[in-house]
C-alpha cells in the first residue's frame, strides 16, 4: 500500500531536542502558529497511514437516510461571551518532571504478535477484537477488511471485496468491535462514498446495511464503532459554504436506525475518538471567531456527557476521553492560551471534580501522531517513533523499543479508549547483513501491570 504524508503543508519553524528516545520536541517559543490547511479549510487532507481518510477523498453529499428526535447542536448567538479553557503554566506538569525509566520490561510485555501483510492498518476499540485494513497484491480489489482476534492472535478475513465492486467502489477505512463492523466504501474517480455496517459471528459478517452515501459536497467520512454502536462525520469539504453545517451520525448494528446525533457550524475539528463506551467530538461554535468544543457524548442514548470549549482559534489535531476526562492535542505553537500554548498532548492530572479550568494537566511535549489511550491506568501515547507508557499517579515514564526496519512513523498505536489490553502495529522493510529480509507488518498486544 502506497505511503502518503501526513500533512499537506510545511509545519511551523521550532527549533528540535532530543529526549529519552522520544523523538522530536518542540520548544516553546511561542511563535504564532500558521494553521495547517486541514484546519483553514483551503486544501483536502492527504492520506496517511496515521488518518487514513479524513479528508483524504474530498467526497460526499448526502443522501438522507433519516433524522435523529435527539439532535444537539453547537450554534450559538454571535452577541453571546464564550466561556472557555483556562490554564495557568502553573497549572500544567510537563514530560520533564517525570522520571525517564531505564527500561520498560517489567512495566509492559507483549502478549500475543501476529504478522500481517506489509502496509496493514489497525484500529482497536475493543477488548476481544481489532479491525485491519490488509493490501491486496493486486489493484482490483485494492482493499479487504480482516478482524484481528486479539485472544488467539489470529486473524480472519470477513470482507474480501467492496459491497459496491461493480461500481468500482473499494473498501477505504474500517472499524470493529464483538458486535460488528463499519466501513467505508469509496470511488475516487466519481467523488462518491458509501457507509455500510454488519453484524459479525465468529470468522463471518452478516448482510451489511447500507446506512449513508454522498457526493463531492462532503468529505469521506471519518467513522468509529463502539459496542453495537457506529459513527460517521460528515464534514462540508473545503471551501466550505458558510450554510452547510457537519454532522455526527450513528446507527446500531444490524439495523436501519440512522439518526444525526449532533450538528456543528461549518467543520468539526477532529475526527470521531472511539472510547470506552462514548465518542468524542470537536464542533465548532456559530461564531465569526473560530472556537472548537470538546464534547463527549454517550454511545448508546447520543446524550452530552461533558462538554468544554478551546480558547479563539485552537485548533485540536485529536480530542478523546479517558480515565481522567477530556484530553486533547495540538500540532502547532501558539502565542496565547498560557498552560495549553505549547504542542503535544494534554490530559488532565486526575479527574475533575468541578470545571476543567480548575483541573491540573499533564503535557506530553511532543508533536502528536495518534490520539492517546488508556490501559489499565497507564495513560499510552504515541511519540515521533516510539510508543510510551506514562504514570501519572508514580511520575514516571518509558519508552518501547521499536523494531528494526520500522517505517519512519516507527511503532503505531492502534487503540482508543480504556481497556487491559493496548495495540501496536509496525509496518517493517529489512533486510540484515546476515539472514532474511523482513517484509511485514508485525501487530502486537500489551499488557500493563497497572
Amino acid at each position: 500500500m502506497t505511503q502518503f504524508n501526513t500533512m499537506n503543508k510545511p509545519s511551523p519553524r521550532h527549533s528540535t531536542t532530543r529526549n529519552a528516545g522520544l523523538g522530536s520536541s518542540r520548544t516553546p517559543s511561542r511563535a504564532s502558529v500558521a494553521r495547517t490547511s486541514r484546519n483553514m479549510g483551503s486544501e483536502p487532507t492527504l492520506l496517511s497511514r496515521r488518518q487514513l481518510l479524513y479528508g483524504a477523498i474530498g467526497v460526499g453529499a448526502v443522501a438522507a437516510v433519516g433524522v435523529g428526535v435527539a439532535t444537539y447542536s453547537a450554534q450559538s448567538s454571535s452577541k453571546e461571551t464564550v466561556p472557555y479553557l483556562k490554564v495557568p503554566e502553573s497549572a500544567v506538569t510537563t514530560l520533564s518532571e517525570f522520571e525517564a525509566l531505564e527500561t520498560y520490561e517489567d512495566k509492559v510485555h507483549v502478549i500475543a504478535e501476529l504478522e500481517l501483510p506489509y502496509g496493514s492498518l489497525v484500529w482497536m476499540n475493543d477488548d476481544a477484537v481489532a479491525a485491519c485494513l490488509l493490501p491486496t497484491e493486486s489493484a482490483a480489489p485494492l482493499s479487504q477488511v480482516a478482524l484481528l482476534h486479539l485472544g488467539s492472535a489470529s486473524s480472519t478475513t470477513v470482507l474480501e471485496q467492496a459491497v459496491g465492486s461493480d461500481d468500482h467502489f473499494d473498501i477505504y477505512d474500517v472499524r470493529a468491535t464483538s458486535e460488528g463492523i463499519i466501513w467505508t466504501e469509496a470511488n475516487v474517480l466519481e467523488g462518491a462514498w458509501r457507509i455500510y455496517a454488519a453484524p459479525t459471528s465468529g470468522d463471518a459478517a452478516a448482510a451489511p446495511t447500507l446506512l449513508e452515501e454522498g457526493d463531492s459536497t462532503y468529505e469521506t467520512p471519518t467513522i468509529a464503532a463502539v459496542g453495537n454502536r457506529v459513527f460517521w462525520q460528515v464534514l462540508p469539504k473545503d471551501p466550505n459554504p458558510e450554510k452547510l453545517t457537519s454532522r455526527l451520525m450513528a446507527a446500531t448494528i444490524g439495523k436501519n436506525d440512522t439518526s444525526c446525533v449532533y450538528e456543528s457550524a461549518r467543520r468539526m475539528g477532529t475526527p470521531i475518538y472511539a472510547g470506552q463506551d462514548d465518542v468524542t467530538i470537536t464542533p465548532r461554535l456559530d461564531y465569526s471567531t473560530v472556537y472548537y468544543q470538546l464534547t463527549n457524548i454517550n454511545a448508546a442514548t447520543g446524550s452530552v456527557n461533558e462538554q468544554v470549549t478551546l480558547p479563539s482559534a485552537m485548533t485540536p489535531l485529536e480530542a478523546g476521553y479517558g480515565e481522567t476526562g477530556l484530553m486533547f492535542s495540538f500540532p502547532d505553537i501558539y502565542d496565547y492560551g498560557d498552560g495549553i500554548s505549547n504542542l503535544g498532548t494534554y490530559v488532565p492530572m486526575n479527574k475533575p471534580s468541578g470545571s476543567y479550568d480548575d483541573a491540573k494537566w499533564f503535557s506530553f511535549p511532543r508533536t502528536p501522531t495518534a490520539p492517546p489511550c488508556w490501559c489499565k491506568n497507564t495513560l499510552v501515547t504515541k511519540s515521533t517513533r516510539s510508543v510510551c507508557g506514562i504514570s501519572l499517579e508514580d511520575r514516571t515514564y518509558y519508552a518501547i523499543d521499536v523494531d528494526d526496519g520500522a517505517d519512519s512513523y516507527g511503532e503505531y498505536l492502534a487503540t482508543t479508549g480504556r481497556h487491559d489490553t493496548f495495540v501496536t502495529y509496525t509496518n517493517i522493510d529489512h533486510t540484515p547483513v546476515e539472514g532474511s529480509a523482513t517484509h511485514v507488518c508485525r501487530v502486537k498486544v500489551y499488557t500493563t501491570d497497572a
